[in-house]
């Protein structure tokens, strides 16, 4: 199956220039879904018990936790400024066009834990790379990210000191 068959551009969005990528027709075909999450679990190492899974939102809640499911692992989520009930540790980080912040609950995570991180797509690596030292706040060890998608033009690699995998590179 060739997941970017579910990926469709859209150009010109937010704003022109820009060719989004759309996973929505991935999401609607269950077989495809499917398909994404145990692809997705297969890049984990084996040889690392895998605690919590991380999904950063919004899209990354959608397949994140299918992977913890498969992992036997928990899901936690990481959110934009204010909506989560709880007590939070915050990371600001830079955008292509200004900052923004991340939270996560204080108790989300134990030292010592392994996490993976999961999102929909890894392009300049500044939310990936803010999830990651929230992780390491915490006292968790990011094991690795995995992503549906990278944009390798953007080098968001580079901004990351762990393995990352990804189903298509664009």
């Amino acid at each position: 199956m060739k997941i970017n068959d579910y990926i469709r551009d859209i150009p010109d969005f937010p704003k022109p220039g820009i060719v989004f990528k759309d996973i929505t027709p991935l999401l609607a075909d269950s077989k495809a879904l499917v398909y994404c999450a145990d692809r997705l679990t297969s890049f984990c190492p084996k040889d690392i018990k895998i605690d919590k899974v991380i999904g950063i939102e919004s899209r990354g809640f959608i397949i994140g936790p299918m992977i913890a499911e498969r992992l036997q692992a928990g899901f936690v989520p990481v959110r934009k400024k204010g909506k989560l009930p709880y007590r939070v540790k915050s990371v600001k980080y830079s955008l292509e066009y200004g900052e923004d912040t991340l939270e996560i609950h204080v108790d989300a995570i134990k030292p010592g834990e392994h996490i993976l991180i999961h999102d929909d797509v890894l392009a300049t690596g500044g939310t990936a790379k803010a999830v990651c030292d929230l992780v390491q706040q915490l006292g968790g060890v990011v094991v690795q990210c995995n992503f549906i998608m990278q944009l390798e033009f953007l080098n968001g690699n580079d901004k990351l000191d762990v393995p990352v995998a990804s189903l298509v590179d664009y």
